[in-house]
């Protein structure tokens, strides 16, 4: 009997035929994962994506934009994978200064359509 990864059994390849239940979600991954503050979460990983790709843009090292930060570098990749504990949505917009940009606040009315919820937009 042959041994080693070929002899494992393989699981059978889904039929195409299978039919497949998709569900619109809202416009809140988060919200439908029904995470507490669902909508806050959502703007912190708005920002987050924002400083990734601030630091990108001026192809910093990790270390370089930690230390720009204020941060130590492995606190700076937990939060760039996304583990905003302990981060403030204030402290995030700090570190979006320390990177040169300017955060502005904008308030504007709901469209009747939608459910109200905070939005991040930038430029």
């Amino acid at each position: 009997m042959p041994t080693g990864p070929s002899s494992k059994s393989r699981k059978a390849k889904p039929d195409a035929t299978e039919l497949v239940q998709i569900e619109k979600g809202s416009e809140n991954v988060f919200d439908d994962l029904s995470l507490p503050n669902p909508d806050v979460v959502l703007a912190k990983a708005e920002l987050v994506f924002r400083i990734r790709g601030f630091i990108e843009k001026r192809k910093l090292t990790q270390s370089k934009a930690a230390e720009l930060l204020g941060l130590d570098q492995p606190k700076l990749s937990k939060l760039l994978r996304g583990q905003t504990e302990g981060y403030s949505i204030e402290r995030l917009f700090k570190l979006l200064n320390a990177l040169g940009q300017r955060v502005e606040i904008s308030i504007v009315p709901n469209d009747e359509k939608k459910e109200s919820r905070a939005v991040v937009v930038t430029a």
